[in-house]
Order: structure tokens, then sequence, then C-alpha cells
């Protein structure tokens, strides 16, 4: 059944959100400059988000793109949006804290997720930059996280897809594995049954040539297509 698999939809518009909502997700993740890998929206954004669906929405807390290893004044930044999050009716939050060395930040990651509460954390992909994958996962239960997204540290998760299936093992419950990098209608199923992931992360989203929506628009028909292919069995590939 669609309701054994969480998909949760990246968005950077209302209009993306909605057709997230309508088409079957079950949440989403409000961004802004998506080319640019994502950073935090606007205040103005969240709030409309908030207005325009009834499913969970997670704010990405990311103060500039780049590098995840911030200066203080850029984690100040951050605590005052995970405040402001909470203010408009966020469900959640995505952030991820490196140290020099390029290892989870537990102590700032761990202030970052009590400040968040009651609301759920996710580490974002700050986690597949460091070197060491099971070690960073521990780090990422011990600063409080409520799952990881990752695509194994892979550029995708087909290719990282023994990678997950290990952190799954790994994690035994006490964190999420969300699973991400070019999850799409054609090779979900197949990266679901070869993890166990139950929460999968995606754009579907296509470009627009006119009208109000320019750019990239989610599609209510590419969201109830993925759901399908999800848990359709026809699709896992052939052994």
């Amino acid at each position: 059944m669609a309701s054994e698999i969480l998909l949760e939809v990246c968005i950077d518009s209302v209009a993306s959100a909605v057709a997230a909502e309508r088409g079957g997700a079950r949440r989403v993740e409000v961004c802004s400059n998506l080319a640019e890998g994502g950073v935090t929206p606007s205040a103005r954004l969240i709030a409309m988000v908030r207005k325009g669906i009834t499913i969970a929405m997670h704010v990405l807390i990311r103060p500039r793109s780049g590098d995840f290893c911030y200066s203080a004044d850029e984690f100040e930044v951050m605590k005052r949006d995970i405040v402001l999050a909470k203010q408009l009716g966020a469900n959640g939050v995505a952030l991820g804290v490196l140290d020099e060395q390029g290892r989870v930040d537990v102590p700032r990651t761990r202030e970052l997720a009590e400040l968040a509460r009651p609301l759920s954390v996710t580490f974002n992909r700050a986690f597949d930059t460091t070197a060491d994958l099971a070690a960073a996962l521990e780090d990422v239960v011990r600063a409080g996280a409520d799952r990881v997204l990752t695509s194994g540290g892979k550029a995708t998760a087909d290719e990282g897809v023994d990678v997950i299936a290990r952190l799954v093992k790994q994690s035994a419950g006490r964190l999420g594995i969300l699973a991400c990098g070019t999850v799409r209608a054609e090779n979900v199923a197949g990266i679901v049954e070869r993890t166990g992931v139950h929460e999968v992360h995606a754009r579907l989203d296509s470009a627009v040539a006119d009208g109000e929506d320019r750019g990239a628009v989610v599609r209510v028909g590419a969201v109830a297509g993925f759901l399908h292919a999800a848990v359709n069995p026809r699709a896992l590939p052939q052994r």
C-alpha cells in the first residue's frame, strides 16, 4: 500500500506544495534556490505553503550554499530561522552542521535539534559529504536527529543503494533513513526493496515555459505515478 512509503517532496513554491499534496505526498520540504542545492526559504514562502497544504511541512535551515561548516554568525542565523519556522507552523526542520574536519558537529547539531523541539529534525545531505558514513550515523544519533537524508554518499540513490541498506541495518530503528538522489518512478520500487527504507525524498518537478509558475513545478500526476511505482511489484527489477 502507498501508505507504507512516505514520500517527501522538495518544493520551492506554493503551487508545487499543493500539487505534491494532491498527488499523495505526505510531507514537503520547503527550500529556496534549489539550483544551488537549496537554502532557507523566506518567511513569506513558509507562511504561504503552510496556508496552502494540510500535510507535514519541513523547512530547510541552511543559511547559504556551499559547505556545511558555519561561522558563529551563520550559526546564529540558523537558530533564528528555526525559531521562525516554528512560529510559522512548520512540522519539522532539515539541517546539517559539520566541524572543520568535515565530521558531524555533534554539540552544535544537538543545540539546534533541542531548539527545534517538538518539531521533527532531519540531518540533511551534509551527511553524505563526511568521510565515514557509519561513524557519521552514530554522531547523528548522538546529536538527537530523527532521520538522516542520504544517497549513501554517492551521486544517486541507485549508486549508493548498498550503502543505504547498510545504514538502515546499522540504524536499527534509532533514527530513520530518508533515501534521496535522483529517486524517480522508474527506480523507486527497486530502491525501497533493496534498502528497506520507509521514506523517500524526491523533487518530481518539470519545466514550465510560461504562465505564473515559471521555472519548474511539481506535477500532481508525477507524484501519483511515483507513489504507484513505489509499491507496484511489477516495477521491481528482475533478478
